[in-house]
């Protein structure tokens, strides 16, 4: 088996390839038809095939003789507590909450919204409604009750879980008030509330609310229920341009032979691997390679409770893959560039031993050169970058690690396309871009298993957010561009791509030149408006701890390095220091938001952000150099 053949198998004759593919699924009923094609360019997999996911992740397993082999290992640095479950006993505990479910009345279809920190319910609630056909909505914990209602009135579960605290490093979160507020403001009434009671906090409970474990206790375990292959999984909340979540609707057969196949292909894992995604159960790293690909691969899962810096301290990710053995990791770039700031020679990582690790993976936004180098020389083991979206599932470009044949790892790059999609990068005619071109990435349709087939209750916004804008694509919103052998880099968002003087500019491209400077731990480059030239490139930076040097004559520096990398024209010569970067909880900088605030503009914050202080933080900074909101105000 090689890269080569594999795609160009999957161009010249998708549905064989998927056919070969889905032979890896364990079917209760094998599918005869594999793609039945859809007016609007998409496509229904294994429509004729039943299957369950939870017998996929777990009774197959047992079955097979290999119960006793661990599944899941929690860690929890914020509470001191590990645990290992394995095959035969997380079956166990699904199939019992399972049962908790059926008592409580939820039926095949029924939508149930968890709500949950980083603990192995999080997982055991997510297999249990796949075990009944219940469709589960994962709601990242400690999301604002505004949002938390929001996805109750959109998905009108009878059941909502959650825990009575999420916990930080420093701190202890209460969740019953965010969910009492979010059930509250809700039109749509949730009948059974069923809340985990953590150690670190006791909450009141309302009337008619159960207890978790005693609730459990008082139930009998239930059997798998055979379902059709497009039954949906789960919905998972993404932010939308309207302001409104979209619900990306994952179903049950596409999605299991695609994340199978890419445990294999793209990730090179065998069965008994330690795999872990260090994610949130609450992004889609969690769902699709936290709880289900590793599991229905036959590997060990890691679900980590944690932070990469002051859990207890930048050294943590090197423990985690030292005292479990972890073969394989995945996390965002952004843990990597906080651990790199709070120990920049990377002292804590030869405390490890760290010989069990054969590769890392990294994704949820580019990676930058200063980055990639950083990592790769000091773990002496692949670091490889790839990219996909919550609405795809799996990983549509990448450097696969299951083929007889290596390709080179190209630093900046997001690999070369994955087999079973087709991706091309176009300018506003939707004629593609020659190499090295920077145009819109787009996916051709119709997209393989394993992507959204809707949007839950609205399937037109599918089509007018993703399928209108280039007719017989998927617009991913992304924008990059090939070079002559096939790698794709993505760019940043296209919006991202600023207009400076009539140059169409990337700011992702002055994004590495600037950390690659060696006192900026970290940083972010948007373009804001200019009465003269349009966009100019505004620079925020986070500099290294003691690094001791002036903002003066590191932004002397900058200004010399775009100069010399992109030219005069680029026009880079505001830069700011700050503390931190506004992000999302899963670490992506909110570049549009900087972007707004530096125009003048009310700006659009996202509910998934990390911590509004750091906002308002940039905010201050801005207004001291005389730029965005505050300041223009004042002017007037």
């Amino acid at each position: 088996m090689s890269y080569s053949s594999d795609y160009s198998d999957a161009v010249a004759d998708p549905e064989g390839f998927w056919r070969s593919v889905s032979k890896a699924v364990d079917w209760l009923t094998p599918p005869e038809t594999v793609r039945q094609e859809r007016d609007d360019g998409l496509a229904d997999w294994f429509p004729d095939g039943w299957v369950n996911t939870s017998h996929l992740a777990l009774d197959r397993h047992v079955d097979a003789g290999r119960g006793e082999q661990v599944a899941l290992i929690y860690d929890s640095p914020v509470t001191g507590v590990i645990e290992h479950y394995t095959y035969r006993g997380l079956l166990d505990e699904v199939a019992q909450f399972a049962g908790l479910l059926s008592a409580l009345g939820v039926q095949q279809g029924d939508r149930v919204i968890i709500y949950l920190p980083m603990v192995p319910e999080a997982a055991i609630a997510m297999l249990a409604c796949a075990r009944i056909g219940a469709i589960h909505s994962v709601v990242f914990g400690g999301f604002a009750a505004k949002e938390l209602a929001s996805r109750i009135d959109d998905a009108t579960p009878n059941v909502l879980l959650t825990a009575s605290c999420g916990i930080e490093f420093d701190q202890v979160i209460p969740y019953l008030p965010l969910v009492d507020a979010a059930c509250d403001a809700a039109a749509h009434k949730v009948r059974h509330r069923v809340i985990l009671q953590r150690d670190r906090l006791q909450a009141d409970l309302r009337d008619g609310d159960l207890d978790w474990a005693s609730a459990v206790s008082r139930t009998e375990p239930v059997g798998y229920v055979p379902l059709p292959s497009g039954h949906p999984l789960y919905i998972l909340y993404t932010s939308g341009t309207t302001g409104k979540p979209k619900g990306v609707v994952r179903d049950h057969g596409g999605h299991a032979a695609a994340l199978i196949q890419s445990m294999q292909r793209t990730y090179g894992a065998v069965a008994g691997d330690v795999f872990w995604a260090a994610s949130d159960v609450g992004w889609v790293v969690g769902h699709s390679y936290i709880v289900y690909a590793p599991l229905l691969f036959g590997c060990t899962t890691v679900l980590f409770e944690g932070k990469p810096v002051r859990t207890p301290d930048a050294g943590t990710f090197w423990r985690v893959i030292e005292t479990h053995g972890v073969n394989i990791f995945f996390t965002a770039p952004t843990a990597f560039r906080a651990i790199r700031k709070e120990d920049p020679e990377g002292l804590l990582l030869s405390k490890y031993d760290l010989s069990t690790l054969k590769r890392v993976f990294v994704a949820g936004e580019r990676t930058d050169p200063a980055t990639y180098h950083w990592l790769s020389q000091r773990l002496e083991k692949p670091v490889i970058d790839h990219w996909w979206q919550t609405e795809t599932g799996w990983p549509v470009t990448g450097v696969p690690q299951g083929n007889a044949e290596s390709l080179p790892i190209k630093v900046g790059s997001a690999g070369v396309v994955l087999p079973g999609f087709e991706v091309l990068v176009v300018d506003e005619a939707l004629k593609p871009c020659p190499p090295f071109e920077t145009g819109a990435v787009v996916l051709r349709l119709p997209l393989p298993p394993g992507c959204l087939p809707t949007v839950w209750r609205d399937h037109q916004r599918l089509v007018s957010a993703y399928l209108e804008d280039y007719p017989g694509f998927y617009h991913t919103g992304d924008g990059g561009y090939f070079d002559d052998e096939g790698y794709l880099f993505i760019m940043g968002r296209t919006d991202d791509v600023i207009n400076v003087a009539g140059h169409r500019l990337s700011t992702g491209e002055m994004e590495e030149i600037v950390s690659g400077h060696n006192s900026v731990a970290e940083c972010a480059v948007v373009g804001i408006l200019d009465p003269d030239k349009g966009q100019v490139p505004l620079g925020l930076l986070v500099l290294k701890d003691g690094d001791g040097r002036s903002a003066s004559e590191i932004t002397r520096e900058l200004v010399l390095m775009v100069r010399q990398d992109i030219g005069a024209f680029a026009n880079f010569k505001l830069v700011i220091v700050v503390g931190r970067l506004p992000k999302t909880r899963s670490g992506k900088i909110l570049r549009k938001t900087i972007r707004q605030i530096a125009d003048g503009l009310s700006p659009e914050v996202p509910p998934t952000i990390d911590d509004p202080a750091i906002l308002e933080e940039v905010k201050d900074a801005l207004c001291n150099a005389g730029i965005g909101e505050v300041s223009r105000q004042s002017d007037g």
